[in-house]
């Protein structure tokens, strides 16, 4: 009789997966998403998004619906604040710029870490890309959490940071901090989390949206952060991914952090993402 793990594993047999680096990030060739077949290979998608953190697929044809409909094999979907409510699709949101706007996701973060269930993963398709530039990075912060000293982990983990969604959001949705925080006030997260179905711990403070560690002077909570914020631009716990027209990736970010880089304005690059809803993030100190 095959178990569990045998399973997982046949399926992954499945995919033509292709690891970028020893620690994060892969790329699966031979899958088309928009297929009817594709629920059968969910399971493997799944187990490759826990195994690499990041999985990549190229020349997708998804149209928005299709789009929706992939994400949801993995769970309910979020609509983000950002996104226009008159909008067809809310599911889904454009992040687009060019001459008129330069990007604004070049810092390390994990998407809306402002929520109390942030996400379990984000799936973004390029629907036009620069010629060249416009990479996104993604960092390993399980691998990050691991190249920390024993007291250093032992000290954060007993920790608790604020994640606040004005810090990013209230200018760029011209609302004001009061007005943001009656809809979304701010959580308070582990500074470690535990992965909820591999159980591997990860730092999760992030540049975007965390604004203190509690318990800390405000100094000792800055240097802290800022040491705990720096263990992601290590290219050791990292991949990069250049895109092309159609390309999709897929992140956990429960385990993840990613940084698009800005470096191609005035060019044009517009992507569209659909957010998958997760669970309230916790720390086991068993595990």
């Amino acid at each position: 009789m095959a178990t569990a793990a045998s399973k997982d594993a046949s399926n992954r047999l499945e995919l033509d997966i292709r690891p970028l680096t020893p620690v994060i990030g892969a790329e699966i060739h031979g899958v088309d998403l928009a297929s009817p077949g594709i629920t059968e290979q969910v399971p493997a998608i799944r187990a490759a998004l826990l195994e690499y953190g990041v999985v990549f697929f190229r020349d997708q044809t998804l149209t928005q619906e299709q789009h929706i409909a992939f994400a949801r094999h993995f769970g309910d979907l979020e609509i983000h604040p950002a996104t226009p409510r008159k909008q067809p699709n809310r599911e889904v949101l454009r992040i687009v710029h060019g001459p008129e706007s330069r990007g604004s996701e070049n810092a390390w973060h994990s998407d809306v870490t402002w929520r109390e269930e942030p996400s379990l993963g984000s799936i973004l398709l390029a629907r036009e890309v620069p010629d060249v530039g416009g990479d996104t990075l993604f960092a390993n912060m399980h691998a990050a959490y691991e190249r920390l000293s024993p007291e250093m982990k032992r000290w954060c983990e007993g920790l608790t940071a604020v994640h606040d969604i004005a810090r990013v959001f209230a200018k760029r949705l011209g609302k004001s901090v009061d007005e943001l925080h009656e809809q979304y006030p701010p959580m308070r997260h582990p500074v470690i989390r535990t992965h909820p179905e591999t159980g591997k711990r990860a730092i999760y403070v992030n540049t975007g949206f965390t604004s203190h560690i509690e318990g800390l002077a405000d100094a000792e909570s800055r240097w802290l952060l800022d040491r705990l914020y720096a263990t992601a631009s290590n290219p050791e716990v990292q991949c990069r991914f250049r895109w092309r027209e159609g390309s999709m990736a897929f992140w956990d970010n429960r385990l993840t952090q990613h940084f698009a880089a800005s470096d191609y304005y005035p060019a044009r690059r517009a992507m569209d993402r659909v957010t998958i809803a997760g669970d309230r993030p916790f720390f086991d100190p068993e595990n």
